[in-house]
């Protein structure tokens, strides 16, 4: 299979992203442009900031499409996946992204592909932006949760990473994330430094078996519960039932959490893959 570069997704163009309707939004933002560099410096640094162990690399498949899953904890992991990974890894985002000048250019710059989450075709955008990834033999990232565990617990996945992989018949890789709750505790903006963090890559999970019922949405729930079955195996997190949600948050035992500051209610990139859009 060709492993060249991809070619770069033009973000003012239409193609492969939807704008976030920004009439501030600076030209040629190029999707995955500073991705060898910027991996190239992040990577060194975040090993020597932090004690970074990998495990299970091996079943990252070497070529073809793949669907990597990990919890998610911190915001900080969506730097160690990339770093530990020997491919180039893309994810879809908020599109708010594009909004603050300190994220306007890095964040499209590393893989990452904005999505306005708002109206009712965002979920249709985002299932076929992911799908375009795979179906060009790349890797594309997902957090089944759709947002961070505010209580340290491992959530119910939606389905949307079900969904994808039997369109794509991709297979997914199951990731556990260990440590990087204590190194980007929740509420907090700055990382803590010289913590162990373990990166652990399980088997891939391979979706074809579930084909002849994918519509089935209790073959995508099915499915969806193996993924997290395998990512608490990886992780020993404790399991909780429900779905993570921002105003799931418990204080920390040793300090009061901060106030949340009160937002409106936003759709991750999760719910919006496993979202059916309207019928016309």
């Amino acid at each position: 299979m060709d492993r060249s570069p991809s070619p770069d997704i033009d973000l003012t163009s239409g193609s492969g992203a939807a704008s976030s309707g920004s009439e501030s939004a600076e030209p040629e933002i190029r999707v995955g442009q500073l991705y060898t560099v910027a991996r190239a410096v992040i990577g060194p640094a975040l090993r020597a900031m932090w004690r970074l162990r990998v495990e299970g690399l091996e079943h990252v498949p070497a070529d073809g499409p793949a669907i990597i899953a990990p919890n998610h904890s911190a915001a900080i992991d969506s730097f160690f996946v990339p770093c530990c990974l020997p491919r180039r890894i893309t994810y879809v985002g908020k599109a708010e992204y594009l909004d603050d000048w300190k994220t306007r250019k890095l964040f499209p710059a590393m893989g990452m592909i904005p999505i306005d989450r708002s109206g009712g075709s965002a979920g249709e955008r985002a299932l076929n932006t992911a799908a375009r990834v795979l179906e060009r033999g790349e890797l594309f990232g997902i957090y089944p949760e759709g947002t961070r565990s505010r209580t340290g617990k491992l959530h119910k996945g939606h389905t949307g990473v079900a969904r994808l992989a039997l369109r794509c018949r991709a297979p997914i890789v199951p990731v556990g994330l260990i440590g990087t709750r204590e190194v980007q505790p929740p509420d907090r903006s700055m990382p803590r430094p010289f913590r162990t963090v373990v990166v652990r890559f399980g088997q891939p999970i391979d979706p074809t078996r579930y084909l002849e019922r994918a519509d089935d949405r209790m073959a995508l729930r099915q499915l969806t519960d193996e993924v997290m079955f395998e990512i608490r195996t990886l992780t020993g997190l404790e399991y909780d039932p429900t779905y993570a949600t921002r105003s799931a948050a418990e204080p920390e035992p040793t300090r009061p959490a901060p106030d949340d500051e009160p937002s409106l209610p936003r759709r991750s990139s999760a719910e919006l893959l496993g979202t059916t859009p309207p019928a016309a």
